[in-house]
């Protein structure tokens, strides 16, 4: 059975091993998730399951979400994913999936969204270098210079690195190792970083390269 779960990154902290080698760690708190919509290729064009975590107040659940969690058989949940799946005969509707799904040493794909830094000037952004400091470099040392293609090709070239919107995009990290599945807790100890700040949602999945060993 393939691993799905739903979690919320609590920080990183730091493990020893039986030699006394220190691994950094990230803690990852995740509540039972339950399968809200098993998905098949016979109704929908596709095999996938859609997974539901962290509680939702039921004043702040409108009546079509409310009729789907009741047909699942659970109560509303705040945060929904979907995993594409080969076997969506494998689970059930209302399913409930803790952490020991994932055992220590198991690989894993992370996906979250990264830090967001709002609108940024191009240093922070893409890293440029700022203006001189002093000969007529002023008056100011961080605005980004010229952006122009004289008269060839008379505009601004498509891509050219300018200031925006920076962080909060979706990434995944690929095989990171679970170094200690804490079932009292209900937390994943997944070894290295993993995007985004402290409470972030993330979705923690068997890696694909592990799924491919498998097969």
């Amino acid at each position: 059975m393939e691993k799905y779960l739903i979690g919320k990154k609590i920080g990183m902290t730091q493990l020893f091993d039986e030699t006394g080698k220190v691994i950094p760690v990230t803690v990852v708190e995740t509540t039972p998730n339950y399968v809200t919509q098993i998905k098949t290729e016979k109704s929908d064009g596709y095999n996938a399951i859609q997974v539901g975590a962290i509680e939702q107040k039921k004043n702040l659940t409108t009546k079509p979400e409310e009729g789907h969690f009741k047909k699942a058989g659970v109560s509303p949940k705040k945060v929904l994913r979907e995993f594409i799946t080969a076997n969506p005969s494998e689970y059930q509707l209302g399913q409930e999936i803790k952490c020991d799904v994932f055992a220590s040493g198991d690989l894993v794909d992370v996906t979250a969204n990264t830090h967001g830094h709002g609108f940024t000037g191009a240093i922070q952004r893409w890293n440029n270098a700022r203006g001189r400091m002093s000969h007529g470099g002023g008056p100011v040392h961080r605005a980004q210079g010229s952006i122009g293609g004289r008269t060839f090709p008379g505009r601004v070239w498509k891509n050219k690195h300018m200031a925006g919107q920076y962080g909060n995009e979706q990434v995944t990290v690929k095989n990171l190792q679970v170094v200690k599945v804490d079932v009292a807790k209900n937390c994943l100890m997944i070894k290295g970083s993993i995007p985004g700040p402290a409470g972030r949602v993330v979705t923690v999945q068997q890696a694909k390269s592990a799924m491919r060993g498998n097969k």
